[in-house]
């Protein structure tokens, strides 16, 4: 007898049932992470409510648009998009937003085609005292804006640029270089070296290193980068404003021009924001694979 319950014993020890300690910690981790989750929606949420308002508003008639409390349950219509694309007004917003693209897009080419060797020499191949090098870039976004608004004015009426879409694309590429410099610095610190080496022994050139080889391994920062410029660039507004009137007038100053000191202008000035905005959330759609990767490239080591 006793010999066979020493014989079952290791058996009848494994199977009895495991008590779990960890049960209570388990379920407080649980809980926490769904309180976070449920804070982050609330949060997003919130953030959202304004750009939820302003479409709302937006196919809402002037008179409901206007009224104090605001009417959730108006009735909705498309006048105010009508207005905005020409109906009654005559005024086309093709061309300020083919502006505004032009500017944007080919700003941002050329702050890339600029930055990234930039970005090469001061994150790869390390240029001496690249540090004060990169404080200078930083440096040069501490000049309010309004500062340098009256010589840009003055330069571009001497050599006759004014209400040129050209002259925006220069200012915006050099608006938005110095932030570009700072955040592909970074990216492409995170490029591994040898692979560099690697091309290099192959006979790689720089242009060629730069196109085959550290491009494709930075993707997602250079499509941060980008994606960030050409926000920037679309959004400016008071360089257009001052330097540009018909010709090479930009989507945001045609917005400015629904907002009237006489009469209801809210939910046309709505309408116009909702289609002003379109391009810039259709970019960060295409591109929220590769922004998310960029933002957070190098977070975690």
């Amino acid at each position: 007898m006793s010999t066979n319950s020493v014989a079952q014993s290791p058996s009848a020890a494994q199977a009895a049932p495991r008590i779990d300690t960890y049960a209570p910690e388990t379920r407080r981790a649980r809980r926490r992470t769904a309180g976070l989750g449920l804070l982050a929606w609330i949060i997003g949420i919130v953030f959202c409510l304004p750009a939820i308002w302003m479409l709302l508003t937006s196919f809402h008639s002037e008179a409901d648009a206007a009224t104090n409390p605001p009417s959730f349950a108006a009735g909705l219509t498309l006048d105010s998009y009508r207005v905005f694309f020409g109906s009654g007004s005559g005024a086309s917003p093709w061309p300020p937003l083919l502006n505004s693209l032009m500017a944007s897009v080919f700003s941002t080419l050329l702050v890339l085609v600029l930055a990234l060797p930039a970005a090469y020499a001061l994150s790869i191949k390390r240029v001496e005292k690249w540090t004060d090098v990169m404080f200078f870039f930083l440096s040069t976004k501490m000049l309010p804006v309004v500062a340098g608004l009256l010589p840009v004015y003055l330069f571009a009426n001497n050599v006759g640029m004014l209400d040129n879409i050209w002259l925006l694309v220069i200012l915006y590429t050099s608006m938005n270089l110095p932030i570009a410099v700072w955040m592909m610095q970074s990216f492409l610190a995170d490029v591994p070296v040898s692979i560099i080496e690697a091309a290099q022994v192959d006979g790689a050139r720089l242009p060629t290193v730069l196109a085959r080889v550290v491009a494709p391994v930075a993707a997602p920062g250079i499509a941060a980068t980008s994606l960030i410029c050409f926000i920037f660039s679309w959004n400016e507004l008071l360089f257009a404003r001052v330097l540009t009137s018909v010709t090479a007038q930009t989507a945001p100053v045609f917005l400015t021009g629904f907002v009237t000191s006489q009469g209801l202008f809210l939910a046309q000035l709505c309408a116009a924001s909702v289609v002003v905005s379109l391009p810039v959330l259709a970019a960060g759609f295409a591109a929220q694979d590769k922004l998310v990767q960029g933002l957070s490239l190098g977070a975690v080591k």
